[in-house]
């Protein structure tokens, strides 16, 4: 069975300063469906955790951190282990691998129940994932608007993520580029996303 669907390559939806490839739907709609289902039932999901200002805070966002090893991957001050991989995640890390022409060790997944959870500015930039990596951002369920914010001209760019597609970010974006996903109370479905990266070894 032929996992992809019709698309004419990636587009660039940065105007500068960085590369956030969208591909589209890369899976066709029962693929993903049929990937979302086993994903949602599958993983070990657990609340995401963060430190700000010292108190501890744990979102209604839930997260999974797999990996080629039990990486351990830091950010908002909280570590998680990797998981082995399952088959899922590797059918998929191949399929990503493939279009994009890149090779990565690790995968954050995140389950968003619905549209009143979503994910404030932030870079993917943490020491661990190195400089400049890509980051191949593959979307599951219902669709969700993604939007950047240049660090220095504000300037902003907004797309839409459709179940089954495919973002990769890549390049300086992670330098230059802030990003999010936006809340919206219309969303009444889960959303899985499923980012994979490349932890650097020391």
């Amino acid at each position: 069975m032929d996992l992809f669907s019709d698309n004419n390559g990636p587009q660039n939806i940065l105007p500068y300063d960085g590369e956030a490839l969208y591909y589209g739907n890369m899976l066709t709609e029962t693929l993903a469906t049929q990937y979302f289902n086993i994903l949602l039932n599958d993983i070990p999901w657990q609340h995401d955790e963060a430190v700000i200002y010292g108190k501890r805070i744990v979102t209604k966002r839930k997260v999974a951190w797999y990996g080629d090893d039990a990486y351990d991957y830091t950010y908002s001050r909280t570590t998680k282990t990797a998981l082995p991989w399952t088959p899922a995640l590797l059918e998929l890390k191949e399929l990503v691998e493939k279009t994009c022409d890149t090779t990565f060790n690790s995968c954050l997944l995140n389950l968003y129940h619905d549209g009143d959870e979503g994910m404030a500015w932030h870079s993917d930039d943490e020491k661990a994932l190195g400089k400049n990596t890509a980051i191949g951002s593959l979307s599951l369920g219902a669709v969700r608007k993604f939007s950047f914010k240049h660090k220095q001209t504000s300037e902003k760019k907004e797309i839409i993520l459709d179940n089954g597609s495919l973002l990769v970010m890549q390049g300086t974006t992670q330098t230059h580029w802030l990003h999010r996903l936006p809340k919206s109370t219309k969303i009444k479905h889960p959303r899985i996303n499923l980012t994979f990266r490349t932890i650097v070894l020391r």
